[in-house]
């Protein structure tokens, strides 16, 4: 082919490059040496590579790997005299083992290099391209094979590379990137192209796993099976099912070509369970799973037919205050469950748990009923209340009900986590409240003042509040009563004052309802009586005492 015609050509001008770029100096030679003298604490040798010329070699060359020297004074040894430094040859043991190896690799794979590949490091730059090393054998890669920007850092780089051309002649061996690259391309094509046109079920190795899946093998071609993937159970943690190394079967679902990514799955090769579970299980089926996974926020349960249902922490219990799932259910648990929701678009099956269990109302309706004293437990207070627990079930005590003394609220005189003694009030089966009271088992300040008070009593108290329809007056023991505005003349109602004393005739005294009324009318109306009666009693002493001194 002309491409291939002028990659060589190409290629043999960069080695004569290479080949030029090696030859440091005219004398670069292989010469047989005789060492001199060893100067261990100079960590060299002298050796004499003719013409009354002694080379320095770095006894670092000559160490064995338990760090003895392999040769003695008077050995004789082949060294590599690479030019001069200070009139004194440059000399090198390690390249002559090097070229050897080089020797070697050359004629073992002359007549059989077209798929050679090397994995090796790039130790050196030169004008023509890469020094490139992989088993102390020296490789050149030229600059237009490379298919990497040349940087100064990329010395040091690991690559792999295809052996292009071997020349005995010139020494030299010489590899391509690029050509590999390419090579290694049309082969994925190739295999990525009968996958997707044949939808072949093939067998792949697992190199890496990742959070969001694993990358398979398949025939040289890296795809990518995701999470979603690898079961019909949803997202796994793959790295829970596999490990690297470990063979699976697969199908190829997608490529896409911009970005080169091939999608294989696993799921794809197996039944779909979920086609079993929509003609076997119907909503309020009751079904035994295994608890597989617990989170904050539910606990995901096995059927065994590697599907998995959801049991949201509402569904676990009718306690309403589950905190963690994990104070109820354990992993491994196997449980009965009813299936509340089956959704064949999403595959997402839901399941309770209590919906199996008697309703806590239902059993407190049965063993409770209005009128009942009861201790409970405080379970949380509110602005306007508390809630106490009682037999699985809670309870309102409002504010309005935790004492006779209006400005006594829960939380002044509760704290969560107290036993305290109520009356069920009132039972609401519809909406399932409980309404409590706590101050109907206190004494009532009305029913201690209703048994020193009557009906029009006269008493004084303190003006609390004054309201549109009326005044409320603090009286003795903390007892509010309410003047009416109809009841208050003939006091003029702008003319009262919070705090100031006022005196007023018990109207009302209504221990059931909790409340009295007093009225300024009714007072004065006493007092006018009270006055007339004391008036009628004089005028008739009067007259008395004129008969009784007519007739003496």
């Amino acid at each position: 082919m002309a491409f291939d015609n002028e990659l060589f050509e190409e290629e043999e001008n960069f080695a004569e490059m290479f080949a030029a770029s090696e030859k440091q100096q005219e004398t670069s030679r292989i010469v047989e040496g005789e060492i001199v003298e060893i100067q261990e604490d100079e960590n060299r040798a002298l050796v004499g590579v003719g013409d009354k010329l002694e080379g320095i070699l770095s006894l670092d060359e000559i160490r064995g790997e338990d760090g003895t020297l392999k040769f003695a004074t008077g050995d004789k040894i082949k060294v590599m005299v690479m030019g001069y430094y200070n009139e004194r040859p440059k000399i090198s043991y390690r390249k002559v083992l090097e070229q050897q190896k080089t020797i070697d690799f050359i004629d073992a794979h002359k007549d059989n290099f077209e798929e050679l590949i090397i994995d090796g490091i790039i130790t050196k730059k030169n004008r023509g391209g890469y020094v490139v090393e992989a088993d102390d054998v020296a490789f050149f890669m030229p600059r237009s094979l490379a298919a990497f920007k040349d940087t100064d850092d990329v010395v040091g780089r690991k690559i792999k590379a295809q052996v292009v051309k071997i020349d005995p002649a010139e020494n030299s061996i010489i590899v391509s990137r690029r050509k590999l690259f390419n090579e290694e391309r049309k082969k994925k094509k190739e295999v990525i192209d009968q996958l997707m046109e044949s939808g072949a079920i093939v067998e792949g190795t697992i190199k890496k796993i990742t959070s969001y899946g694993m990358f398979v093998d398949v025939g040289g071609v890296d795809g990518l099976v995701h999470y979603n993937e690898i079961s019909y159970k949803g997202p796994v943690n793959p790295s829970k099912l596999y490990k690297d190394g470990d063979v699976v079967i697969v199908k190829a679902i997608g490529y896409d070509k911009d970005k080169r990514h091939l999608s294989l799955s696993i799921k794809a090769v197996q039944s779909d369970p979920w086609a079993e579970v929509e003609s076997e299980l119907d909503e309020g089926d009751t079904i035994t799973v295994t608890v597989s996974n617990i989170e904050a926020y539910g606990v995901f349960v096995d059927l065994g037919n590697d599907i998995e249902g959801f049991l949201h922490i509402s569904e676990i219990t009718w306690n309403k205050n589950v905190k963690n799932p994990n104070d109820y259910l354990t992993v491994g648990q196997e449980i009965d469950v009813e299936v509340i929701e089956i959704n064949s678009k999403t595959h997402k099956l839901r399941v309770s748990l209590k919906r199996l269990l008697a309703k806590p109302f239902d059993e407190f309706m049965k063993n409770h009923k209005e009128g009942d004293l009861v201790t409970g437990t405080v379970t949380s207070l509110t602005d306007f209340g508390a809630f106490v627990r009682i037999d699985g079930v809670e309870g309102l005590l409002h504010n309005q009900d935790v004492s006779w003394d209006k400005n006594v609220k829960c939380k002044d005189i509760l704290k969560s986590g107290d036993e305290v003694e109520v009356k069920i009030a009132k039972i609401s089966p519809e909406d399932q409240k409980i309404s409590l009271n706590r101050k109907t088992l206190l004494e009532s300040p009305i029913d201690k003042f209703a048994t020193t008070h009557t009906m029009n009593s006269i008493v004084t108290g303190t003006i609390r509040d004054i309201k549109d329809f009326g005044v409320f007056v603090l009286l003795e023991d903390g007892v509010d009563a309410l003047i009416r505005d109809e009841d208050l003349a003939p006091l003029v109602k702008e003319e009262l004052e919070i705090g100031q004393k006022i005196e007023a005739a018990i109207a009302v005294i209504d221990t059931r309802r909790d409340r009295i009324r007093l009225s300024v009318k009714k007072l004065d109306y006493i007092k006018n009586q009270a006055l007339l009666e004391e008036i009628n009693d004089n005028q008739s002493h009067s007259l008395g005492d004129l008969i009784k001194d007519k007739f003496k």
